[in-house]
């Protein structure tokens, strides 16, 4: 272990009290490009623990969450011009364990914090003050709004124009951003439809609102769909992909509109992605003068904190579940340790989560913190 307080950079630096950081840490670099994340990723246990800058944030993190676009970052999908060797993680809540002079403004040594920035699957995290957002505690749920929450609630109220009693279809309803879809909708005074893999996940959301759930296992989708919603559905939250999407397409009602926030299906493919009878697609909309949008969180960051704060006030007040799995049920049993980020992946990729998939770092031993 080495002082926060080193007279070789102490003018950027504030010290906490005497207490030690390590100088080395564990994390997990992307050091081949590749959708096999088992084969993309290293665990480096050596990595020099970075040092904030006079606005940064040095943050020890607690909780790291699982996204399902982590696999796309690791086969260098968001970036053609980023190579390896590269950090990963987009998410993390832990405490401040030292910072620069001008974020000292704002923050303190021992403040519980979340953000989003890649570079979160790592035991420390240099993390601009402006781009960190202040919890009151350290809680694994306020993970779940980071990116799964935000994405939900900006993408269907940009896009999804919800209102009282119109009909709305999440798919794969019972996951890390599905749970929230769900919520939002029916907060909307909508109908609201969830597809998910097992009777447990439907119990699930019928417990968070959902109408009418339908386990895919067992059930013919497109059969009830047609059966039950014969006028089609007004709004679709789409993440799946594939054949999914073009159930979902095909189930849409007059002016109804399909969001689409990830394909999962196709993540793990070498080519990235399902091929979807998409020559179909321009006929199917002028049809029905129908929709298909696209959403990705990072175009929409100037309305982030808004959407952020008001999500943290609706689970403050109890008006939101946000369910966190910490892979207990897991054959090897709970995430913990940046050593099982490679079997919460795989758990997410055989859809056996329900809610946000997040992995606890456990406190070094030698830390005062």
């Amino acid at each position: 272990s080495r002082p926060i307080l080193d007279m070789s950079y102490s003018r950027h630096f504030l010290d906490f009290q005497g207490s030690s950081i390590p100088s080395t840490m564990k994390k997990l670099v992307v050091t081949k490009l590749s959708q096999n994340f088992r084969e993309a990723v290293t665990l480096q246990k050596d990595s020099p623990v970075p040092l904030p800058g006079d606005g940064d944030l040095l943050v020890r993190n607690r909780f790291v969450g699982i996204n399902a676009s982590d696999i796309n970052y690791s086969a260098g999908r968001y970036d053609a011009s980023v190579k390896p060797p590269f950090d990963i993680g987009f998410e993390g809540v832990g405490d401040v364990v030292a910072l620069g002079l001008s974020a000292s403004a704002d923050y303190t040594v021992g403040q519980a914090v979340a953000y989003v920035k890649a570079g979160s699957f790592a035991e420390y995290t240099v993390v601009p003050a402006r781009q960190a957002v202040p919890l009151p505690s350290v809680k694994p749920e306020f993970l779940t709004l980071m990116v799964s929450g935000a994405t939900a609630y900006l993408s269907l109220k940009e896009l999804g124009d919800l209102s009282e009693g119109k009909k709305v279809l999440v798919t794969a309803a019972a996951g890390g951003t599905g749970q929230f879809a769900v919520q939002l909708a029916k907060k909307a005074k909508c109908h609201v439809i969830g597809t998910c893999s097992s009777d447990e996940k439907g119990g699930f959301l019928k417990s968070i609102g959902c109408d009418r759930t339908i386990n895919y296992k067992t059930e013919n989708v497109e059969s009830v769909l047609r059966k039950d919603y014969p006028e089609g559905v007004d709004v679709v939250y789409e993440s799946v992909g594939g054949k999914m999407f073009d159930l979902a397409l095909n189930a849409l009602a007059v002016k109804g509109c399909l969001i689409v926030i990830g394909f999962i299906t196709g993540y793990q493919n070498p080519t990235g992605l399902q091929p979807i009878k998409a020559e179909l697609l321009p006929a199917k909309l002028l049809k029905k003068s129908a929709s298909v949008r696209g959403f990705f969180l990072n175009h929409y960051l100037s309305d982030y904190k808004m959407a952020l704060q008001h999500l943290l006030k609706m689970y403050e007040r109890g008006d939101l579940v946000c369910e966190v799995d910490f892979g207990d049920m897991s054959p090897e049993g709970k995430f913990t340790g940046l050593e099982s980020v490679f079997r919460a992946v795989d758990y997410m990729y055989m859809r056996k989560n329900i809610g946000k998939i997040v992995v606890e770092l456990p406190h070094s031993v030698n830390s005062k913190l």
